[in-house]
């Protein structure tokens, strides 16, 4: 056997005490920084002297780099091994963000933004293939749901921790702690990350290339929507099509396609990542709609609003625990419908706030969201990448990563669009679109209970 082949297996118990906290640590990092730049802007646009505007390429530039990184980045990970390419990401995770800490320019912010995000796409890409290595089978579903725990709670945390740093330090902070995070966190997986098995093929640069252009223009479609109009949305998705169709020309009849396509054959697998793009549509839509909520129309502020967040990824941690273990017994599709199902009752539930309600009115229904939510998250995930086979666990990490942005990234561009054609009432436009999108991403959780689909 060689090397790599003996390498290839779970470590040991006292190594995985090791490895874990520190492949989860990094996954706070990385997740925890899109949540605290978009709530620092306005920081950051003071601190540089730009309109505030401006700023907005902070984020739009992170998602790109990061939509396009993502399936490249799980291609290599199966190839030259999901441990390299996630230590990788986050050496140049660590790069951009200190990059974006000594920056005196939006345009140098600006592009260490870019370098953090194709970071953060390697990281992303490679997490669920490293932790399918790490768990045993049996507790894969626990493994994955400790994620989808950490997911969820880093992204609703970083107003919060955004509020805390800025309070006793300058905005390059934010980026510049990152920075040191993960330069520690990269030394420690670079010896301790288990070598994973690997495929024999090659890296098709070419396919690449495509696939990260396509799926650029088709986020650069998403957002333009809302802020430049049909024009250019239209003409980006066009080019996404026809980038699309170039892919699948040069992919046509490889078992192990860049964009996975052979994966979306197993009908669980296709249904799942499905429901995983509407869901976390309405995740992304509600994290931008409850700022405006809780500041703009009930008059928090921006520290308040915070924390008045926090009781939804307070209900997810409790979830992360009870979910995987219910996904043992309770199929996912049952478990998602169902969760996405009260996901829907407590937006609708938002909605009917009215000025003057205290933290407690608002609590306890967001509760209920962060409740629904974990009921589809772990198990949804644990049906994405057991559905997938082994030597395919990149692609279907990349898939589960890339359905869980463009996801994020529709609900953000539909509460753009609400504010921008109703702005007196588009707060609770966009909340009531939420419960739509909630109930039908639970009508497709539940079509995984058809016999047929479930033999497929």
């Amino acid at each position: 056997m060689s090397g790599i082949e003996q390498r290839a297996g779970r470590p040991a118990p006292g190594l995985r005490r090791i490895t874990l906290p520190v492949l989860f640590a990094s996954v706070v990092v990385v997740t925890i920084d899109i949540s605290m730049t978009s709530t620092a802007l306005p920081a950051i646009a003071q601190g540089l002297g730009v309109a505030p505007a401006t700023t907005i390429w902070i984020v739009n530039i992170y998602y790109l780099a990061v939509v396009a990184g993502l399936l490249p980045s799980a291609a290599m990970g199966e190839i030259f091994g999901h441990e390299r390419v996630f230590t990788a990401g986050l050496a140049i995770f660590a790069a951009g963000a200190l990059i974006a800490g000594l920056a005196d320019s939006l345009e140098m912010l600006i592009a260490g933004r870019a370098v953090l995000g194709i970071g953060a796409a390697a990281t992303s890409a490679t997490t669920p293939a490293l932790i399918r290595a790490l768990y045993p089978p049996d507790r894969m579903g626990r493994g994955l749901g400790l994620y989808a725990m950490i997911v969820g709670v880093s992204i609703t945390a970083g107003p919060t921790a955004t509020s805390a740093i800025l309070a006793a330090a300058d905005w390059p902070w934010l980026f510049l702690q990152a920075a040191a995070t993960s330069a520690v966190a990269t030394v420690i997986c670079h010896r301790t990350l288990p070598a994973v098995e690997r495929s024999a093929r090659a890296f098709d640069g070419i396919a690449a290339a495509l696939c990260a252009a396509m799926f650029s223009c088709l986020l650069f479609a998403i957002a333009g929507a809302a802020h430049l109009g049909a024009g250019p949305a239209l003409a980006a998705l066009g080019a996404a099509a026809v980038l699309a169709v170039a892919l699948r020309r040069r992919e046509a009849g490889r078992p192990a396609p860049l964009l996975a396509a052979d994966l979306f054959k197993a009908p669980l697998f296709a249904l799942s990542s499905a429901t995983a793009i509407v869901a976390f549509s309405v995740q992304g839509l509600s994290f931008v709609v409850l700022p405006f909520l809780l500041h703009y129309e009930l008059g928090f502020s921006q520290v308040q609003t915070g924390l008045l967040i926090m009781p939804w990824p307070a209900a997810l941690v409790v979830m992360s625990v009870i979910a995987p273990r219910l996904s043992e017994r309770v199929p996912p599709g049952l478990l998602g419908g169902f969760g996405l199902a009260v996901l829907g009752a407590g937006l609708a539930l938002l909605s009917t706030i009215e000025p003057g309600a205290g933290p407690v009115d608002i609590g306890w229904r967001l509760v209920i969201c962060g409740i629904g939510f974990g009921f589809f998250q772990s198990p949804n995930m644990l049906a994405i990448m057991s559905s997938a086979p082994r030597e395919r666990s990149g692609g279907a990490g990349g898939i589960l990563a890339t359905s869980r942005l463009l996801g994020q990234s529709v609900g953000a561009a539909a509460v753009a669009l609400c504010l921008a054609v109703s702005p007196e009432r588009g707060v609770h436009v966009a909340l009531w679109l939420g419960v739509g999108a909630a109930l039908v991403g639970a009508c497709v959780s539940l079509t995984r209970l058809i016999p047929a689909v479930r033999r497929a």
